[in-house]
């Protein structure tokens, strides 16, 4: 199991998990370390590379943070990135920044200050100013926020949050080294399971820059890279934890991907009923225009019912795709590189 080192004088940890952000990570580290001299107290910067194959490694040596490295690249995950952080931590708080993130300078003071004076609360987020607006993911990330983003209490604290690392300690590990998405969603299901609350407070949080992929190109990248089996590996993870009951009643997206593979078996099944041809053909004709004339009816536009029909089934896919798969145990150490080291 991995452990984290101790050092009493550190208060905040900024973890920020990269791979291949040349363009933007000199960006990311500068945010951070301006938020953390807005701070009162000592904090530091930890870089959780995820084997970059450009310049990201070189870049942020050049400055007072800690870098560090898998030790296989095999192991890629988004989920990956943050526990590998955070077995270098050694603050009591610890926020999580995505390499094509800037952090907001005031943020980590206004979430500190929030977490001391609410005990039961084990994380909070804040707002995220997105300056890709035209994919896919911020369509659907964009849907998401009517809820997720709104002030006040959430479920999980998707684009960056500041956590108390009692509670993530009392749950056994930041982030699943398994998921290849849906890992702000793992921890705050495991936090909550325990007893513990997340806040997303009104204010700035970051700017992210994210990627202007086209539809069909983000999914088949994400299909290629094991993105969209995030959520069957949520589900396996699950199995049998205290959290399997949030995760089945409050993951919408699971319900639908279900519903998917249910049209699936429905339509194999078609050829197989007792049925004249001509009826079957009718049949297996309708149910699978179904879900297109939904989604027509839901979008207003044939070309959007396409695509999304089309992304459903991506992700109904990667569903199973994901639970099928070998997990690792999320507690044991990450094997990594030490590339750069830094005390304050």
């Amino acid at each position: 199991m991995a452990t984290r080192p101790t050092v009493g004088a550190i208060r905040v940890s900024v973890i920020i998990k990269a791979l291949n952000e040349e363009a933007r990570i000199a960006a990311a580290i500068q945010s951070a370390l301006s938020a953390l001299r807005k701070l009162p107290c000592l904090g530091e910067v930890i870089l959780a590379d995820s084997c970059s194959t450009d310049e990201t490694l070189r870049i942020a040596a050049n400055y007072p943070i800690r870098v560090v490295t898998l030790a296989n690249p095999d192991e890629r995950s988004c989920g990956i990135g943050p526990q590998l952080g955070y077995q270098y931590t050694t603050g009591d708080f610890v926020y999580i920044l995505d390499g094509d993130m800037e952090l907001d300078e005031d943020f980590l003071k206004a979430g500190l200050e929030f977490l001391m004076r609410h005990p039961g609360v084990a994380g909070v987020g804040g707002q995220v100013e997105e300056r890709v607006t035209t994919s896919l993911e911020y369509a659907r990330r964009a849907r998401r926020a009517k809820v997720n983003m709104r002030p006040g209490e959430t479920d999980r604290l998707e684009m960056g949050g500041l956590y108390r690392c009692r509670a993530i300690d009392q749950v056994g590990y930041f982030s699943d080294r398994n998921l290849r998405s849906y890992e702000e969603l793992d921890l705050g299901m495991r936090l909550r399971a325990r007893g513990w609350r997340l806040w997303r407070l009104d204010c700035p949080s970051v700017i992210h820059h994210g990627h202007a992929d086209g539809t069909l190109a983000l999914l088949l990248r994400r299909w290629r890279n094991g993105y969209l089996c995030g959520i069957g590996q949520l589900l396996r993870a699950s199995v049998g934890e205290p959290h399997m009951r949030i995760v089945l009643s409050s993951v919408s997206e699971l319900r639908l991907y279900l519903a998917v593979l249910m049209w699936w078996a429905l339509l194999v099944a078609i050829p197989f009923l007792p049925v004249r041809p001509w009826a079957a053909t009718e049949l297996f004709a309708g149910v699978l225009a179904a879900p297109f004339a939904l989604a027509a009816l839901l979008r207003r536009s044939v070309l959007d019912a396409f695509v999304t029909v089309t992304s459903w089934c991506f992700h109904a896919a990667g569903l199973v795709r994901g639970f099928i798969q070998a997990r690792r145990p999320p507690m044991s150490a990450v094997r990594s590189t030490l590339v750069k080291d830094f005390y304050i």
